[in-house]
């Protein structure tokens, strides 16, 4: 894992996992089938990494497990949950899910005083904010059991939870800046913030763009405080994916913001009564066919 090696990783493991399974060492098994989860999932491969976790579990329920094994098994629970906003589906039921199954992670952690319980924190502040519930994060950090861990892991989601409450993306660049090691090089909380990053730019351009027909892209750039050519290409990817109607003038170095097009309700009207028609004439066909007979 250390070394990145994750398929050669797998290949020992094919192995080794036969050999245990024939051993009925169940608590070892919950070992294996936890470490396969997550090379799986380091190689993004969230299928595999959902299976190998239902089986760690699964071994996990027939013995008993160390308090530590088990909190090892709902942190990658959570982490697994969390990830599957890639698939489109309601953030807050899964971003829930995960905030319930990092927090039995930290309460196992904390119970041991072991380092892990801080990420498990951590996580838990990361699934506040990416359910708009950035508010919460200052009372957590404030709890008793925040307090025991109050250092750079959790000022880190402190200064992202206040960028996010107050819409700011320069305070999220700060944020991004002054603790780079606590969120860029985690690659758990890098995911999902830059999807947040991507969210609160569109949303604040969008903002920006409302009072206007026709504006200079360096105005906008200008008002959100972030380069020009950077600003240009987010615009250009949001005319593509539909986020408003509108076109760059790149001759110009203008933007142009259409009106949004009014559906026509004589057209949904117009094909209601098309397959209302269909429908008389196949019960007629049916009919004079019965007739026929």
């Amino acid at each position: 894992m250390e070394n990145k090696e994750y398929s050669e990783a797998l290949n020992l493991l094919s192995g080794l996992i036969k050999e245990v399974r024939r051993l009925d060492d169940k608590l070892l098994l919950v070992d294996i089938d936890l470490l396969e989860s997550m090379l799986h999932f380091s190689l993004r491969n969230l299928p595999k990494a959902k299976a190998s976790l239902t089986a760690a579990r699964t071994a996990a329920n027939a013995i008993y497990v160390p308090p530590a094994q088990q909190g090892n098994i709902d942190l990658q629970s959570g982490i697994l949950h969390a990830e599957e906003k890639d698939y489109k589906t309601a953030y807050s039921y899964f971003f829930e899910a995960a905030y319930s199954y990092f927090f039995e992670a930290f309460e196992a952690f904390n119970a041991l005083e072991d380092p892990r319980a801080v990420f498990s924190l951590k996580y838990m502040l990361l699934c506040k904010i990416m359910v708009s519930q950035a508010d919460d994060v200052a009372g957590i950090i404030s709890s008793k059991a925040g307090l025991q861990y109050v250092g750079p892991e959790l000022d880190a989601m402190k200064a992202v939870a206040d960028a996010h409450a107050k819409r700011s993306l320069k305070l999220f660049e700060i944020a991004l800046r002054d603790f780079r090691a606590q969120l860029e090089e985690d690659p758990i909380v890098h995911r999902h913030l830059s999807s947040l990053y991507d969210t609160l730019l569109e949303q604040n351009l969008c903002r920006l763009i409302e009072p206007f027909l026709w504006v200079e892209i360096a105005h906008i750039a200008e008002l959100i405080e972030l380069p020009v050519d950077h600003v240009e290409k987010k615009l250009s990817q949001m005319i593509l994916d539909k986020k408003f109607a509108g076109t760059l003038d790149q001759g110009a170095g203008c933007l142009v913001i259409f009106d949004d097009p009014k559906t026509d309700a004589i057209y949904p009207a117009t094909l209601e009564t098309i397959s209302n028609i269909g429908k008389v004439v196949d019960s007629l066909y049916v009919r004079s066919a019965r007739i026929m007979a």
